[in-house]
C-alpha cells in the first residue's frame, strides 16, 4: 500500500514534471525551432527487411517542427503492417500512413504504443479512423485519466497550435496488456514485452527474434540525453539489464538514429541513469542543496549530447528528490 508520505511525493513530482514541462517548452521553441520552410520530412528509412522507421529531430516540440521529435516505425508482412507509436500530432500521423502506403497497399492492422507520452500518441487518432487495432500496457490507463495528461494536452494546444488543436484527443487503446503478447502475421513474428515501471508505468517494447530488432520506445535515447521525468530510474536500469539479455543486432530507439551497436547503446542509457542516481543520493544524504550538488557534479562525460542544457537540470532534480525520500 502506498503510504501518505509516498502519494504526496508522486503528487509533487507530478506538478514539478508539468510546470518544467511547460516552462522547457515555451523557452526552448524559440531558441530550437527551424523555420517553416525547412519543416522535417516524414520519410521512411529501411532499418532491416521488411522494418522501417521515421526520425524525428533532437529538439523539444515546436510549431516549427509540429512535435516531429519521436520516432515510429512499421514492420511491412504479406498480410498487413504493424505500426509502433504515433508521433507527436495527427498532422504527422497522416504523413507517415501516407507514406506507408507508397511502400505497401496492404492495411495497417496494428499500433502498439511503447507509452503515452504526447509526442508519441498525439497521432493515434489518425489510426484509430482507419481501424486499426491498437494496443497498450494497461498502466497506460493511469496516465490517460490523469490530471497531467489532460495539463499537457491543454498546454500543447498553445503551444503546438495549429498542428494541436481542439480537435486533437487522447486516444485509448482497444487491447490493454499485462503480460508479454506474442502473434505473427503475414508470417513474421512479433513480441511485445512490458518493461516498466521504467521511463513510465506502461513501457513496452517490440521485439522482432527473427530480424533481431528491438523497437525500443523511451527505454533507449541514442544521442542525446534521455527525459528521465517522474521515472523510476531504478526499475528503467532493471529494464535495460534484460534487454541487454536479448538477441538484438538492431535497435530502433525512441528518439535518435538507428543502432547497429545495440549493446553500447543500451549500455550508455544505462550509465547516464545510474551516474544520476549515484550522484544526487550522495547529495540527498548528505542533506546537501539541490543547486549545490548540481553545481559541483562532474557531468562532462554527457554534457556533448544534444538536449543537455534542456533536459538535465530537471532530469537531476527529480532524482533528487527521489533520493532524498529513499533516504529517509
Amino acid at each position: 500500500m502506498e503510504t501518505p508520505g509516498r502519494h504526496r511525493l508522486r503528487a509533487a513530482l507530478a506538478l514539478v514534471s508539468v510546470v518544467m514541462s511547460v516552462i522547457m517548452s515555451m523557452t526552448m521553441s524559440m531558441l530550437l525551432a527551424l523555420p517553416a520552410s525547412a519543416q522535417q520530412a516524414v520519410e521512411p528509412v529501411s532499418v532491416a527487411p521488411g522494418v522501417w522507421m521515421v526520425q524525428g529531430a533532437s529538439a523539444l516540440g515546436s510549431p516549427a517542427n509540429r512535435n516531429y521529435i519521436s520516432n515510429a516505425a512499421f514492420v511491412v508482412t504479406s498480410d498487413g503492417v504493424v505500426v509502433v507509436d504515433a508521433l507527436g500530432s495527427p498532422a504527422l500521423a497522416d504523413e507517415l500512413i501516407a507514406a506507408i502506403r507508397r511502400i505497401t497497399p496492404q492495411p495497417i492492422r496494428h499500433v502498439i504504443v511503447t507509452h503515452y507520452h504526447a509526442d508519441h500518441v498525439y497521432g493515434l487518432q489518425a489510426f484509430q479512423a482507419l481501424g486499426a487495432q491498437i494496443t497498450a500496457h494497461r498502466d497506460g490507463q493511469l496516465y490517460l485519466n490523469s490530471d497531467t495528461a489532460a495539463l499537457r494536452l491543454k498546454a500543447s494546444r498553445d503551444e503546438l497550435a495549429p498542428w494541436i488543436d481542439d480537435n486533437t484527443r487522447l486516444v485509448p487503446a482497444d487491447r490493454w496488456l499485462a503480460e508479454p503478447w506474442r502473434f505473427s502475421l503475414g508470417g513474421t513474428a512479433f513480441v511485445v514485452q512490458p518493461v516498466g515501471p521504467a521511463h513510465t508505468a506502461e513501457d513496452l517494447v517490440v521485439y522482432l527474434p527473427g530480424a533481431g530488432v528491438l523497437l525500443a520506445g523511451d527505454i533507449v535515447f541514442r544521442g542525446r540525453v534521455p527525459f528521465v521525468g517522474q521515472a523510476d530510474s531504478g526499475r528503467w536500469i532493471e529494464a535495460l539489464d534484460r534487454l541487454l539479455a536479448f538477441d538484438t543486432r538492431v535497435i530502433v530507439p525512441g528518439h535518435g538514429p538507428v543502432s547497429s551497436q545495440a549493446k553500447a547503446d543500451l549500455q550508455l542509457t544505462r550509465d547516464y541513469l545510474v551516474y544520476l542516481r549515484q550522484a544526487m543520493a550522495q547529495a540527498a544524504q548528505n542533506l546537501e542543496p539541490f543547486e549545490e550538488a548540481y553545481a559541483k557534479t562532474d557531468w562532462s562525460r554527457f554534457e556533448h549530447l544534444p538536449l543537455f542544457r534542456a533536459a538535465n537540470r530537471i532530469n537531476a532534480y527529480n532524482t533528487y528528490l527521489l533520493m532524498e525520500q529513499s533516504a529517509k
